[in-house]
């Protein structure tokens, strides 16, 4: 049976569900930039000229600032409709019906939906208890005939990096390794400085999390620049919109700002792993990324889960093999964590 992705659903539907004001919804359930997009962003975007014209399809401007910013010449770079959009578009080239990826699970959702509808199989191999990457399980995977390894890095939702030694070791085979690094801002870890070295790595990134772009859809992929032109001819000739591309380059002149709320990000990560580490029923995994995920007592997840939400504070609820009664609390504002420890102290 076919299995859609399970997003989240927008403010207004939470502030149906909890009966409270939209303006009073605590949503820490998507991962999102609770500072929002640079204040620039508003006023860039009403003044944007040529939303008339159809944007770039070379991407020439978002290609050449993106370089400048990851530090790789441009041939490297192509942006989309998110990183999910490049995951769909490596997907495509890569997969025949019936040809098979390496999930390392519990991870993203959305390396095996795409592969799901190219007709493609996933591989899962388990992470460990402490969600670390079991490389020997993807290299049996690999002489299996999978053609792509997909390694979230900091993973979603567990929040640990994979070594870059290890991705070597991956990289040594003839497959297409993703590293996914979404949250690298958080992190502070990059492999952008190998794609050039190795023909099948492809790193993706993103302004979702760090440039507080989640709603206009910004991603891109660096990778080899031949596996670039490939996928530039099978895209969608205009995939990054005018308004896209806007606040792409709005974002990367606003860099230092987003970086400094990057930083923020961090620290009330470790203030809300300190005030949630004070409950002895809740298990709190360290993060890279900007969220922590929490396991709760057996049988108790989704009842946390749902007095929380009852209360306006949403989160994102997983009970499936590696993440039984576990939730992923994204890090939000020093208000939003306060909020969520008051209501976990009644609840727990």
């Amino acid at each position: 049976m076919f299995q859609a992705y399970d997003a989240v659903d927008p403010p207004e539907v939470l502030a149906q569900r909890a009966g409270i004001p939209e303006d009073k919804v605590i949503k820490l359930n998507g991962n999102e930039n609770p500072f929002g997009p640079s204040p620039r962003l508003t006023e860039g975007l009403a003044n944007w000229p040529g939303y008339h014209i159809y944007p770039d399809p070379l991407q020439r401007r978002a290609r050449a600032a993106l370089g400048e910013y990851v530090g790789l010449d441009p041939k490297h770079i192509l942006a989309g409709a998110g990183a999910d959009e490049i995951i769909d578009l490596l997907i495509r080239a890569t997969l025949e019906p019936g040809d098979r990826i390496v999930n390392c699970v519990p991870t993203f959702g959305m390396y095996s939906f795409s592969a799901q509808v190219q007709g493609g199989k996933t591989i899962s191999v388990p992470r460990s208890e402490d969600f670390e990457v079991d490389i020997d399980g993807c290299l049996l995977a690999i002489k299996d005939g999978a053609k792509v390894v997909f390694i979230c890095s900091p993973n979603n939702p567990s929040g640990n990096t994979t070594p870059a030694g290890d991705i070597q070791r991956l990289l040594e085979q003839d497959v297409l390794v993703v590293v996914d690094e979404t949250y690298a801002e958080f992190s502070g870890e990059t492999l952008a400085p190998l794609v050039p070295e190795h023909w099948n790595l492809v790193v993706l990134r993103s302004l979702s999390k760090w440039g507080g772009l989640a709603g206009l859809r910004v991603g891109y992929g660096l990778m080899s620049s031949g596996l670039i032109d490939f996928l530039m001819a099978i895209k969608p000739p205009y995939n990054l919109s005018a308004a896209g591309e806007a606040g792409l380059l709005i974002s990367l002149e606003d860099k230092e700002l987003l970086l400094r709320r990057c930083a923020d990000i961090v620290l009330e990560r470790g203030r809300m792993a300190a005030a949630l580490g004070e409950f002895p029923a809740l298990k709190v995994r360290p993060s890279r990324g900007n969220f922590l995920l929490c396991h709760a007592p057996s049988g108790k997840g989704h009842e946390v889960y749902t007095g929380l939400a009852e209360r306006g504070i949403f989160l994102r609820y997983f009970n499936q093999p590696g993440l039984e009664d576990s939730f992923r609390i994204s890090v939000g504002l020093p208000e939003h964590t306060d909020a969520l420890i008051s209501a976990l102290r009644e609840l727990l």
